[in-house]
């Protein structure tokens, strides 16, 4: 009779152990993330870190519940430094592919976002229209992001013929100064500047096609562990691909499946 009361009673506690052992076992991911740069990744009116990126990583964490993410603010030039001294093990924040970062670093297969590059300039304005009608003119672009890249391959395509002023700091310094005329345009992701806009309570306007439209992918280093965590969130992304939740998050924030 002992042994038949024991048996039950071990069990139960095992599977407790167990449960409680694999919710301890998740593991903790710190994300590094601008939180200036809404609406992907900003801080709420409750101080808290928000935006489409987390939005998506947070249900990669749903999928895969072994992966805890925490992500942490830090400016953009920080980001690659701190994947590098792994400060972080992924970033999000609306990274684009091209060689050095392939060649570098783990990208995810898997897109999440397509973002779009576009003319800025102060609302008003008529006389730009394209790369082509900013000669001249004094161009404001972030030190190293994928936005600053495009221009710069244009630029030297065509003489050089853009005077290209570069900012350390992140767009809201940018947009400032074209408000107050002391740049004359920026090429930068449209939602991104609008809302950015807005909020700062300045006049800008997007003006001609679009320059460009690349996938954004999250970003780990590329070694052994990095590559495991790009597997992870691949597995995850492609769920939530598959099953529409990808453009659900993307319709309720911007209106448009931008992840096609």
């Amino acid at each position: 009779m002992k042994n038949i009361i024991i048996k039950p009673l071990f069990l139960t506690a095992l599977l407790v152990t167990s449960l409680l052992s694999g919710s301890a076992l998740a593991e903790v991911i710190k994300v590094g993330t601008m939180g200036t740069y809404e609406p992907f990744s900003y801080q709420d009116e409750k101080g808290q870190l928000a935006g489409y990126d987390l939005d998506v990583l947070r249900e990669v964490a749903k999928r895969d519940p072994s992966l805890q993410f925490e992500f942490i603010a830090s400016p953009w030039d920080t980001l690659f430094p701190g994947l590098d001294a792994d400060r972080f093990q992924v970033l999000a924040q609306q990274l684009t592919s091209n060689p050095d970062r392939v060649k570098r670093y783990a990208l995810t297969d898997q897109r999440y976002f397509t973002c779009v590059s576009q003319i800025i300039v102060k609302a008003g304005r008529n006389d730009i229209h394209s790369l082509q009608d900013l000669k001249g003119k004094r161009v404001g672009l972030t030190v190293g992001d994928s936005f600053t890249r495009l221009v710069e391959d244009w630029n030297k395509q065509h003489d050089n013929i853009l005077d290209i002023v570069y900012y350390e700091q992140d767009i809201s310094t940018i947009l400032q100064d074209i408000a107050t005329g002391r740049i004359d345009a920026t090429v930068n992701d449209p939602i991104m500047a609008q809302s950015k806009a807005a909020k700062q309570g300045l006049n800008i306007s997007v003006v001609g096609e679009r320059l460009a439209a690349e996938p954004t992918f999250f970003v780990s280093k590329k070694d052994p562990a990095g590559l495991a965590l790009k597997q992870r969130i691949d597995a995850a992304l492609r769920s939530l691909h598959e099953d529409g939740t990808l453009s659900r998050l993307s319709v309720e924030r911007f209106g448009v499946d931008y992840t096609q």
